[in-house]
């Protein structure tokens, strides 16, 4: 080479391509003493000393690698920069990819979009794998949806289904008639929309259908997350906005860009011309082009002169469906050209073509697609690449909700609770939904501030890992409570306003009883509330009267089979269980159910002996042992017992039975452990309404009445969403009373709570009373069936409280002062230490939450700062959430975020008991173990029931007291710790469907009475503005 070179010293200027071919005879790769320069698109080879050059020859391209920095910069000086090559260096290497150079007697590359699919194929596949590594159950799903028997979309459809299927990708292939219209079609997407499991929707196109649909309407209907084709209003108009990370773009559009990339071209600053404005290739590609910096211009059936638009592109990409439109004569030398049609030419041999004339623009281009084999398998690949996409998207870590929090104006003194919800209006319910990540179809709202939530969107968020779990408590609580409800939504409003982190409240929804009663509401108070309170504190969306009805309904049912096998022969009995429809009798799926318990063959009711007609039509109930009772959402003592079937008509069969408030139902214990549909179906089935005279227990399933129970109830089974007074997220659901049940907010609204906040966010719930009544059944009942566990718990401590357990007379509930005796703060901390030690018996972390009032002093507070931590509490924290919202918690809340992060590594939750136990042994471990009992005594009723419930194989289940809420002993008027006393347990009852049995401790009642100045006398209606006054 140096003696070719020097020979030539005084001649014209060797050719690149003629050094190249001497290199390539001799297979020499030297490097020689060179520098490359362009005169007239031409590039020549001159000598220059100094500077060494290694070629590479790889037709048509030729790739200059220069060895070492200083060669590089001596290079730069010539030449200029290399494209993504740095301009300093430390090392010697190669720099590779830099000038690219080509002669102009070259013809264009042909750019593979068949070999480039197939690589990005491959890497989607490898993708793939990788995601389900980390999530086994990953499966993305694509449905493509077909209208008629239009044979190319045939075949467009097998390549699609071949590639899903190659790459691992479930497509489903939902082929309707011609005859379809577009409402039923519509409906057909809307359910694909609602499907967790599909991930990516397709519309063929073009709809070939009978009737006239409109296509643009039907493309629109699909769930712009789910349109892996980006062909919606609202990914066109992302794309239009630049919004690149956020839209799916439409697959052929996309896959050109992917074609581009592989030139090597830098796209940024060229002239783009586009020929063809359509809603799926032109306009979609020019949006795009444009946000990848190129100069775009637009060109289509109106444009004149559109040869000279063509010659003027750096890049051309045409997209119009006419064959060799445009010609080699319309190219600018060195252009890209992107051939996105596909023609059928119709000569000697059926042929297709692009919308290129290929033979004379691949003389002129630098690089070119081919028609068939350029566009076309990128558009298939790119729909894989976007249904794998909106999959994964499904599986990314939740993010920070884009929440508008609202600061309220503080005053003091601090208004009515009443007065501060009325004073701001909440965001719609809707807005909020769609900020913490609900879709549309997930979301039923009841008015303007309240919704019903779907269960599917724990099929959504299946891959999505909880959040942390806190659970508020408290220590024994006087009459008017210790603020519990109020720490909750402080705490979360801290959380998410201040701590900027994900955190949903989860509360009980209030019962009206002691809404109308002496307690008042429970949507907290002050700047820590649930608004609008009034619509919280009342009906809400229907749960208790849901309770109510299915409760009584169930009552009823009991009567009525009592009176009808009374009155009834067994043969009348049995026709009208199962009467004659349509010419034959049959058996229902109830029924069927029944007669497999009672181990009869199913089969044909005309083939039933009289014997087992006997046993399937008399459940034989004995009345006295019935423990199903009524129930009304009011405190009404007199209604503690009563006598029913008095009138003529019920032929003397009457009865003495009593009723109980709504929140003491089995069916509101079972709304909030149920775990799904199925679950509650199964739940209603299984309640134990009496025994039958041999002793055998009588369920809803034996009436045929669980059906129709799950029907009244199976609205009340979604969580109803509200919002806190600074519009932050809560969900409102079930409200079993602790002291007579068990006392939480249902499992299902904390397990899609704990997904929605996404793996850094924060659940709050909280448990009714005291840690030893609400607490305990958290672990021992719920958490038992939800598998959840606490990170941490906050107990909630008042003075008024500490005082009364130390030895204070309790205040009356209109005196807002408190004794102000330190020895009584000190002696109540006794009931404050007892409680956070049963809480570690759980396994579970302590931090305690001071909710302050006006009166406490500094002295007070550092008692209980003192005692709480030589009692093992983590942190002690004074809350000002009624005066001051989520700002009064923002020590809390960082108190509770430190231990989360803390004890997720850490934390070894245990239950108290195991199922395994005897229930006596159970009963007994929570007496001495919580209460702090020498023992247990049980009557001779509880002694009986014991055994019967043994007997019936009911004794595995989990143990609910029922207790004075007031004191660790069943008498509620022994305060602080009680010790060397027999705890009496008089009766234990079975709650077969909510899963737990049921211990009467002492005199507890299960209906509440009123007072003598009951809450409802200060609650009215304003007539002019319809606001409710008076409530609190």
């Amino acid at each position: 080479l140096k003696r070719l070179l020097m020979a030539r010293r005084h001649k014209p200027p060797l050719s690149l391509r003629r050094l190249a071919n001497f290199m390539q005879r001799k297979g020499r790769n030297d490097k020689i003493c060179v520098i490359v320069g362009t005169v007239t698109n031409d590039v020549r080879l001159y000598r220059v000393p100094k500077l060494q050059v290694k070629l590479n020859i790889a037709f048509p391209t030729v790739k200059l690698l220069f060895s070492g920095p200083r060669k590089a910069r001596e290079a730069e000086k010539h030449f200029g920069p290399a494209p993504g090559v740095p301009h300093s260096h430390s090392k010697r290497m190669l720099f590779d990819g830099g000038w690219q150079l080509k002669t102009n007697q070259e013809m264009a590359v042909l750019i593979d979009g068949k070999k480039i699919a197939s690589q990005l194929r491959e890497k989607i596949r490898d993708h793939l794998s990788t995601v389900k590594s980390e999530f086994p159950k990953f499966n993305p799903k694509l449905a493509i949806v077909q209208v008629g028997d239009r044979q190319d979309s045939n075949v467009y459809i097998r390549n699609k289904l071949k590639a899903a299927d190659e790459i691992g990708i479930s497509a489903q292939l939902i082929k309707l008639s011609s005859a379809i219209g577009e409402f039923e079609l519509i409906d057909r997407i809307e359910k694909l929309n609602t499907d967790p499991d599909v991930h990516g929707i397709i519309v063929q196109l073009p709809l070939d259908a009978s009737a006239e649909i409109d296509a643009e309407k039907v493309i629109n209907s699909i769930n712009f997350e789910k349109d892996v084709d980006g062909l919606t209003l609202h990914n066109a108009g992302r794309l239009a906005r630049g919004e690149l990370e956020n839209t799916i773009v439409p697959c052929t559009p996309k896959g050109c860009l992917e074609l581009l990339k592989h030139t090597g071209i830098n796209i940024s600053g060229k002239h783009c011309v586009v020929v063809g404005r359509s809603r799926i290739v032109g306009g979609p590609v020019s949006a795009l082009m444009l946000w990848q910096n190129a100069t775009v211009t637009t060109c289509h059936s109106k444009t004149a002169n559109l040869a000279e638009f063509c010659q003027s592109a750096d890049i051309l990409i045409v997209a119009v469906g006419r064959p060799n439109l445009i010609q080699g004569s319309w190219i600018k030398p060195r252009a890209v050209v992107i051939d996105c049609g596909i023609n059928v030419v119709e000569d000697d041999a059926k042929r297709l073509v692009g919308d290129v004339e290929f033979e004379s623009a691949k003389q002129v281009a630098s690089f070119i697609t081919p028609v068939p084999g350029g566009v076309g398998p990128m558009t298939v690949a790119m729909l894989m690449s976007n249904t794998v996409d909106a999959a994964c998207r499904t599986l990314k870590r939740v993010k920070r909700w884009p929440l508008t929090p609202y600061e309220p104006v503080l005053k003091s003194p601090v208004p009515s609770d009443l007065e501060i919800s009325y004073s701001h209006k909440p965001i719609s319910i809707d807005k909020l939904a769609n900020s913490i990540g609900l879709l549309p179809h997930e979301v039923e709202q009841y008015g303007n501030f309240k919704a019903k939530v779907s269960l599917d969107v724990l099929n959504r968020y299946k891959e999505q890992k909880n959040g942390s779990y806190v659970i508020v408590t408290s220590m024994s609580p006087p009459s008017r409570g210790a603020g519990k409800s109020t720490i909750v939504i402080g705490l979360t409003q801290a959380l998410n306003v201040y701590l900027k982190t994900n955190s949903f409240a989860c509360l009980r929804q209030p019962s009206q009883g002691p809404t109308f009663g002496m307690k008042g509401g429970a949507a907290g108070g002050g700047y820590s509330q649930v608004v609008p309170m009034d619509e919280f504190n009342l009906h809400l969306t229907g749960d208790f009267h849901a309770i109510v009805a299915a409760t009584n309904l169930l009552a009823a049912a009991v009567e009525a089979r009592l009176f009808h096998e009374s009155t009834s022969s067994t043969e009348a009995l049995y026709k009208r269980l199962v009467p004659v429809k349509h010419g034959q009798r049959v058996f229902t799926d109830n029924q069927l159910s029944r007669l497999e318990k009672l181990n009869i063959q199913p089969k044909h009711p005309d083939q039933l002996n009289p014997e087992e007609r006997e046993q399937f039509s008399r459940l034989n109930i004995d009345s006295g042992t019935i423990t199903w009772n009524r129930v009304v959402d009011t405190n009404d003592r007199f209604l503690r017992l009563v006598t029913v079937g008095q009138s003529p008509s019920e032929k003397g069969h009457s009865r003495q039975c009593r009723f109980d408030i709504a929140a003491a139902s089995e069916i509101a214990a079972i709304l909030a452990l149920t775990t799904g549909l199925g679950d509650l179906r199964r739940r209603l089935g299984r309640i134990v309404v009496a025994n039958d005279f041999q002793g055998r227990p009588v369920c809803a399933d034996d009436l045929s009445v669980a059906g129709a129970l799950t029907a009244l109830m199976k609205d009340a089974l979604r969580p109803n969403l509200m919002q806190t007074l600074q519009g932050t997220p809560v969900f409102v659901h079930g409200g079993p009373f602790a002291n007579i049940a068990h006392g939480n907010s249902s499992i299902l609204a904390d397990w899609i709570a704990l997904k929605l906040v996404g793996q850094d966010g924060v659940v709050v719930t909280e448990a009714g009373f005291g840690a030893d009544v609400g607490f305990e059944k958290f672990c021992n009942i719920k958490c038992r069936t939800s598998g959840l566990c606490a990170n941490v718990a906050v107990v909630v401590v008042t003075m008024e409280a500490l005082k009364l357990h130390g030895g204070a007379p309790e205040p009356r509930p209109t005196d807002d002062s408190s004794p102000d005796l330190l020895a009584f703060v000190e002696n109540g901390c006794l009931n404050m230490i007892r409680h956070i030690e049963n809480i570690h018996k759980f396994g579970t972390p302590v931090i305690v939450a001071v909710n302050k009032y006006s009166t406490d002093t500094t002295a007070e507070l550092d008692v209980v700062r003192r005692e709480a931590l030589r009692a093992g509490a983590l942190d002690v924290v004074v809350c000002d959430q009624w005066a001051k919202g989520g700002l009064g918690c923002v020590e809390l809340a960082e108190a509770v975020s430190k231990a989360v992060r803390q004890q997720k590594s850490t934390h070894s939750f245990k239950l108290l008991y195991p199922d395994q136990w005897s229930i006596k042994e159970k009963i007994e471990t929570i007496a001495k173990e919580i209460y702090g009992a020498d023992g247990v005594e049980f009557t001779v009723d509880a002694e009986k029931a014991l055994a019967k419930l043994t007997d019936q194989g009911f004794d595995k289940l989990p143990v609910c007291m029922a207790k004075t809420q007031k004191s660790f002993s069943n008498d509620p008027n022994w305060k602080g710790v009680p010790s060397g006393y027999t705890l009496p347990v008089r009766d234990v009852q079975v709650c077969a469907g909510a899963g737990f049995l049921y211990a009467l401790v002492g005199e507890i009642q299960t209906m509440p009475g009123l007072p003598i100045r009951p809450a409802f006398f200060d609650i009215d209606v304003d007539l002019e503005t319809e606001f409710v006054k008076g409530l609190f």
